[in-house]
């Protein structure tokens, strides 16, 4: 259910469980944490994350939540080994996003997305809370008031409104979102792995 390819130094990462919409289980979130970590580990530049059909993912698979995976740590381990990579992270984002699955993607350096894509993380009206790092992930990029809008008044926002809040970073029509993901990639893998690292250290304000 999670499908990884590497090529060189660049390592393309799938959601494969397109007739769930993706909906990512534990066993999904511990895969993908540990596909992250080896990549970092082995030398990767780039990890590209993106969904298999025409969804990137709805979210939590909902049997599950009701077994406990909403108190899962496997959510934090997966959005916080993305965030932990050295290199290029970038969300290409195939369809909705939904639910749970924003940490992952708000856990990535880059987002693009398909003109069809919609926004949403239904905690309120579902009755859930968020991972606790998400809020502050949303809130960094879209500001403390339009996360509210998303997580408090439970809106759901197209891919021209996410531009505009800064949500994702460009639109890209679905036949070329690999392709363009793989532009965005293309400085990051021609670089030297410490000038990388340094780069991506320095947006974070640390140190060098």
């Amino acid at each position: 259910m999670i499908r990884a390819e590497r090529t060189g130094d660049c390592c393309t990462i799938w959601l494969a469980r397109s007739e769930k919409a993706n909906a990512l289980t534990a066993e999904m979130l511990v895969r993908l944490a540990e596909t992250v970590t080896n990549m970092a580990e082995t030398g990767a530049k780039v990890v590209i994350l993106t969904g298999e059909g025409k969804v990137f993912s709805a979210g939590a698979d909902l049997e599950e939540m009701k077994a406990g995976l909403g108190l899962s740590p496997a959510w934090e381990a997966a959005s916080g080994a993305i965030a932990a990579f050295p290199g290029l992270t970038i969300a290409a984002l195939n369809g909705t996003l939904a639910g749970g699955a924003m940490g992952v993607a708000l856990a990535c350096d880059l987002r693009i997305a398909v003109p069809s894509a919609q926004f949403f993380y239904p905690v309120m009206r579902l009755g859930y809370r968020p991972q606790p790092s998400d809020p502050g992930r949303l809130a960094a990029l879209i500001g403390p008031a339009r996360a509210r809008m998303i997580l408090l008044a439970g809106q759901r926002i197209g891919a021209e409104e996410a531009l505009a809040w800064g949500l994702i970073d460009r639109i890209v029509p679905p036949e070329t979102l690999m392709d363009a993901a793989m532009t965005l990639a293309a400085d990051a893998l021609a670089a030297e792995h410490s000038h990388l690292a340094a780069l991506k250290r320095m947006t974070r304000g640390e140190n060098p």
